[in-house]
C-alpha cells in the first residue's frame, strides 16, 4: 500500500505504542496559553519554538531568530531545548499534549510527525499557509511531499538530510586509493585491507549505533546489496538476501578479522581520526568540517545498480493543532521565514542540511558557497538517487530503535543473525498485526 493511502486510512487510528499511545489530549481552548494572542487575545507578541538543535545548530537557530525579530520587532521568539535528539523532542511534545503549555513550532523527525498527524495533534500547514497568504510552491517538492497526509501537509521541511559517505582523504592517499567514494560495498571491502595496512592506528570504517540512527543509515547498504526491511507491508527481515547482508555487517565488525566497528558518536570519532570512513547525515557536515585536521571528502552512498540506494531523512517543523488560530498563523509565518531562500541557504552553509527551497540552489551566495565547498553540494547532487524509506522503519511504531537495537546485538554481542532477525520480524509483525492491519482492514 502506498504511503499516502496508508496515512489516509489511519486517520482515525489510536496513537502509536512508541509514544505511549500519544495519550496526551491537547488543549483546544482558544484562550489556552496564547502568549498574548488568540481569539480575543490581541496580536501575537511571543512565539515558542521547541528544537533539539539538529546538527548542533543552536547558534545558527539563534541567528535565524534574531533575523526574524529584526524583521518583526513586535514578536519575540523563545528557543526552547526539547531534548538531545529527535526521540526526546517527540517525547517532550507528547507529554505536553496532556496540558496547555504547548509550543507554537516543534521539530519532528521523519519517524515521528505522522504519529501526531494521524491523531489530529498537529495542524494542516497547507490550510494555514493559504489563510496567511504564504506560497509553499518553492519548497523542494520531494521533501515537501514527505509530509502529505489525508489531503494536506502536516509539517514543512527544515533539517532535511540524506546519509553521505565521509572519508579521510589523507588516509585514502596513504593507501593509494582514488580520490572518491567506493562504487559498491564490495569495493569498500577490497579497499579496507589497503586502508588498514596504510593506517594501522585507525579502523577502515565506522558505523553509528542504534541511537546514532544505524537503522536509517543501513538502509542504503541493504538496498544496494538486494535486501530490504520491507516491501510495502511485507516484512523482509527473514528473507535470505536480507540475512546475507546483515551477515556481511557482522563480518565487517568482527573484532579479530573485521575492518569496521560500531561507535556511539561517529561524527566525533571520525572527526578525530578513529575511522578512515563512515556514513553520517548531511547534518553532521558542518560540525565534522570544523573538527577534522585532515582533508575531508564526501561522496554518494555506493549504488552499483543505479536503482537508488540512499534514503532521505531529517526533520520538519510542525504546528500544534491545540493552540489558537492567531498563534498558528503567526507560527506558519515564522516557519516560512526560517526556511525562506536566504535563510535555508544560511542554514545549509552553516549546518550541512540540504536547502529546502528550490530557489536556493540558484541563489548566488549558495552557488558560490557550493563551488568553494564541494562537500556541501554532495547531498543536493545525490537527491535523484534517493528513494522512500521502507514502511517497516517509518510507519511501524518504535521500529527505528527495534531495528537498530537488533543490529547492535548482532555486532556487539555477536548474536546469531538468523535468530535475531527472526525475533525482530516477529516483534514488528506483531506491531503490524495489532496496530496497523486492523486499521487497514477496518
Amino acid at each position: 500500500m502506498k504511503r499516502r493511502k496508508f496515512l489516509a486510512l489511519v486517520s482515525t487510528a489510536t496513537a502509536s505504542m512508541a509514544l505511549a499511545a500519544c495519550a496526551g489530549t491537547s488543549s483546544t481552548d482558544p484562550q489556552a496559553s496564547n502568549n498574548g494572542g488568540g481569539e480575543g487575545g490581541g496580536d501575537v507578541t511571543e512565539l515558542t519554538w521547541w528544537s533539539n538543535h539538529p546538527g548542533s545548530s543552536k547558534d545558527v537557530e539563534s541567528e535565524l531568530i534574531s533575523r526574524f525579530e529584526e524583521a518583526n520587532p513586535d514578536i519575540k521568539v523563545n528557543l526552547v531545548d526539547a531534548g538531545k535528539n529527535y526521540e526526546e523532542a517527540a517525547q517532550k511534545f507528547n507529554a505536553a499534549l496532556t496540558g496547555d503549555d504547548l509550543p507554537d513550532v516543534v521539530v519532528l523527525s521523519d519517524v515521528w510527525w505522522h504519529n501526531f498527524a494521524i491523531n489530529g495533534q498537529i495542524a494542516d500547514v497547507d490550510a494555514l499557509a493559504d489563510e496567511a497568504g504564504i506560497d509553499l510552491s518553492t519548497y523542494v517538492q520531494p521533501l515537501y511531499e514527505d509530509y502529505e497526509y489525508d489531503g494536506g501537509h502536516f509539517a514543512l521541511p527544515f533539517a532535511r538530510s540524506t546519509p553521505l559517505f565521509y572519508y579521510n582523504k589523507e588516509a585514502w592517499e596513504a593507501a593509494g586509493l582514488p580520490d572518491r567514494g567506493p562504487e559498491s560495498w564490495d569495493e569498500m571491502d577490497e579497499w579496507a585491507e589497503k586502508l588498514t595496512e596504510a593506517n594501522p592506528d585507525m579502523k577502515a570504517f565506522g558505523w553509528g549505533d542504534a541511537v546514532d540512527y544505524l537503522s536509517w543509515i543501513f538502509q542504503g547498504p541493504l538496498w544496494s546489496k538486494g535486501g530490504a526491511y520491507s516491501d510495502e507491508w511485507d516484512l523482509k527481515f527473514t528473507d535470505e538476501k536480507t540475512i546475507q547482508v546483515v551477515e556481511w555487517l557482522k563480518e565487517t565488525t568482527d573484532p579479530d578479522s573485521g575492518y569496521a566497528y560500531v561507535g556511539n558518536d561517529m561524527a566525533m570519532e571520525f572527526g578525530t581520526g578513529r575511522a578512515a570512513a563512515t556514513v553520517l547525515s548531511t547534518g553532521d557536515l558542518a560540525g565534522v568540517t570544523d573538527t577534522v585536521d585532515f582533508e575531508l571528502g564526501t561522496a554518494f552512498l555506493p549504488n552499483p545498480t543505479g536503482e537508488g540506494a540512499c534514503p532521505t531523512g531529517g526533520a520538519g517543523l510542525a504546528i500544534p493543532a491545540g493552540i489558537d488560530k492567531n498563534r498558528q498563523l503567526a507560527a506558519i509565518k515564522l516557519i516560512d521565514f526560517l526556511t525562506n531562500e536566504e535563510n535555508t541557504s544560511y542554514w545549509s552553509q552553516n549546518v550541512g542540511y540540504m536547502p529546502v527551497r528550490s530557489t536556493a540552489v540558484e541563489n548566488e551566495d549558495q552557488k558560490k558557497f557550493m563551488e568553494e565547498n564541494p562537500n556541501f553540494a554532495t547531498a543536493i547532487e545525490q537527491l535523484p538517487e534517493t528513494r522512500p524509506q521502507d514502511n517497516a522503519r517509518v510507519f511501524l511504531p518504535g521500529a527505528d530503535q527495534e531495528i537498530g537495537g537488533a543490529f547492535e546485538r548482532i555486532v556487539t554481542n555477536r548474536d546469531d543473525v538468523t535468530e535475531v532477525l527472526s525475533d525482530l520480524q516477529n516483534t514488528l509483525q506483531n506491531i503490524y498485526d495489532n496496530q496497523v492491519e486492523p486499521i487497514l482492514n477496518g
